[in-house]
């Protein structure tokens, strides 16, 4: 049975004039110097925010991460004008409990000297609770008669310290006791402290004992370390980048032990640009591309891979991005999930980052291509087909938060599927560049899937596994519409305000009732009335079930 729903929509003017960089009146520079990126971000590079008078919105847009262990950032800046520049700095947090109040060492208003000036931002963390604590530090230059915003933004990663609750704890419960109770305890500490010196000593001489034998069998083994079958690596290979360390863009949902950094993914993931041949651009964007090609191993075989790379005029921001959400999939391993094979480095050019190709192709890019055909009729897949599409997709998305990983941008462009209409899930790298309509910027520097986010993720930045149903309810609304764009009618801007309103996505024609049921109940207003992945996927299962049997 077809059915057509159609809501009330606004009529909204459409705006897509978007400036990526812009001129200050005045010549000015504001960057971080080698030791500050490499101390945040491991590359071996300045990072211009302001580079003789010319803004960099890329480097505006990226969020850096700051450690718990870093305190404190410093910042470079001078003007290039004959005269000092009048400025106003104002630093902004959103957890005062995480986070003590920041501190500048110069005034929070004064002139830009006309020689180079390094000034720090302290960021100390209470200790109370753990948080990440947005910062954000506005900067206004005055130019007349212009005035020049800028927002730097930074996520700063604070840790529970258990031992100043403690003593919290301790200092806020008085101590009354007697003379005699004093003698006691200190008899009582004494016979502690010495039993406790005996099992120390008694440790430390097992301990070395171990650790001795611990060399010479290590010693012995590794004569047999090279018949050990290994992955694609090359140890041997070295770069600038084998520093990098980031968060990774896919959030944790709870807080879990990592059983490898990021330093030592790579390490593990690097292998030799020898052994990569590029082939043909499958996809390509304003500073990015991505390839079919092949890599040969050292056991002489040849793989067809995916490759995923950045012009040479990248920016370090863009490529310490392309690093940090590509290595996002690493180590996961499910049939409808495509992880990263290796990492390819060479000095003074941008990093390779290689996938498994199996006659893959962009899931979207598929899509829209089912609508051309010779005779000029689109070929809508089968009602089958996209249940069955769904499903690997849930299975993947269920295998991913059992992992207390979310995902954060499902949709079709970051899928990718075979010619059996097999899926998988990839990660967003490069996505901004390489589908830029898919992503809006609302006044606040952060490209974001505006039209794929639930709403409270669009109007409070929280995600979750319900937030993720939401975003999967939107991509089964792309299988059946041959990926046309959600709300092309409707103004980024004004999304909240329409969602709020209970508009949603429209009854694609051809697209059964029951089908269209389970795409609504995942756009429910409140994230607890959605379905969890498990419920979406008894329906649809049930649903698929039902359609073999008229088949």
């Amino acid at each position: 049975m077809q059915t057509f729903l159609l809501t009330p929509v606004k009529t909204v003017t459409a705006l897509f004039l978007l400036t990526i960089i812009h001129f200050c009146n005045g010549i000015l520079n504001i960057y971080l110097n080698t030791q500050e990126v490499q101390k945040l971000l491991g590359l071996e590079a300045e990072l211009f925010y302001v580079r003789q008078g010319i803004v960099n919105d890329y480097a505006l847009n990226f969020v850096v991460p700051i450690p718990s262990k870093i305190n404190s950032l410093h910042f470079t800046w001078e003007s290039l004008a004959s005269k000092p520049l009048p400025y106003i700095i104002q630093i902004d947090t959103n957890d005062d409990e995480a986070l003590e109040e920041p501190k500048l060492n110069i005034t929070s208003s004064g002139l830009i000297p006309t020689y180079t000036q390094v000034f720090s931002l302290s960021l100390q963390c209470t200790g109370i609770v753990s948080a990440e604590v947005d910062v954000t530090i506005s900067i206004n230059i005055t130019v007349n008669p212009d005035v020049t915003a800028l927002k730097l933004k930074r996520k700063k990663i604070c840790t529970k310290i258990e031992s100043a609750i403690n003593s919290q704890a301790v200092d806020a419960v008085p101590i009354r006791t007697s003379s005699a109770r004093i003698f006691y305890y200190a008899v009582v500490c004494a016979f502690v402290l010495a039993t406790t010196s005996i099992m120390c000593v008694a440790g430390l001489y097992v301990r070395r004992n171990k650790q001795r034998r611990t060399i010479d069998e290590t010693t012995a083994n590794q004569s047999y370390s090279a018949f050990l079958p290994t992955a694609i690596r090359n140890p041997t290979t070295s770069s600038s980048y084998s520093s990098f360390r980031r968060m990774p863009s896919y959030s944790l949902i709870e807080d879990r032990p990592s059983p490898k950094g990021l330093q030592e993914r790579i390490a593990e993931l690097t292998i030799q640009r020898c052994r990569v041949c590029l082939r043909n651009v499958v996809l390509e964007g304003t500073f990015s591309r991505v390839y079919q090609g092949t890599y040969s191993s050292e056991g002489g075989t040849e793989e067809e891979v995916l490759v995923k790379t950045v012009t040479d005029h990248a920016s370090q921001v863009q490529i310490s991005l392309l690093l940090q959400e590509g290595m996002s999939m690493y180590a996961l391993n499910h049939p409808n999930i495509l992880s990263i094979l290796g990492v390819s480095f060479e000095d003074n050019s941008a990093p390779f980052l290689l996938y498994p190709l199996h006659n893959y192709s962009n899931l979207k890019v598929f899509l829209q291509r089912c609508k051309i055909c010779s005779e000029g009729v689109a070929h809508t897949l089968t009602t089958q087909e996209v249940v069955d599409m769904a499903l690997q997709v849930i299975e993947a998305m269920h295998y991913i938060h059992k992992k207390h990983i979310l995902h954060k941008d499902l949709a079709a462009r970051n899928c990718v599927v075979d010619n059996k209409l097999k899926i998988k899930i990839a990660d967003n790298a490069l996505s901004r560049d390489l589908f830029p309509s898919d992503y809006h910027c609302l006044g606040d520097n952060e490209n974001r899937p505006i039209k794929w986010l639930a709403l409270e993720s669009l109007i409070n930045k929280t995600f979750s596994t319900r937030s993720e149903v939401w975003s999967f309810g939107v991509l089964l609304w792309e299988l059946t519409t041959l990926a046309q764009q959600p709300y092309v009618e409707i103004d980024p801007f004004e999304m909240a305000a329409y969602l709020k309103d209970g508009y949603r996505l429209v009854q694609p024609i051809n697209c059964p009732d029951e089908l269209f049921a389970v795409m609504a109940y995942c756009w429910a207003m409140n994230p607890e009335d959605r379905p969890t992945f498990l419920q979406l996927q008894v329906c649809l299962k049930e649903f698929y079930m039902q359609l073999t049997r008229y088949v």
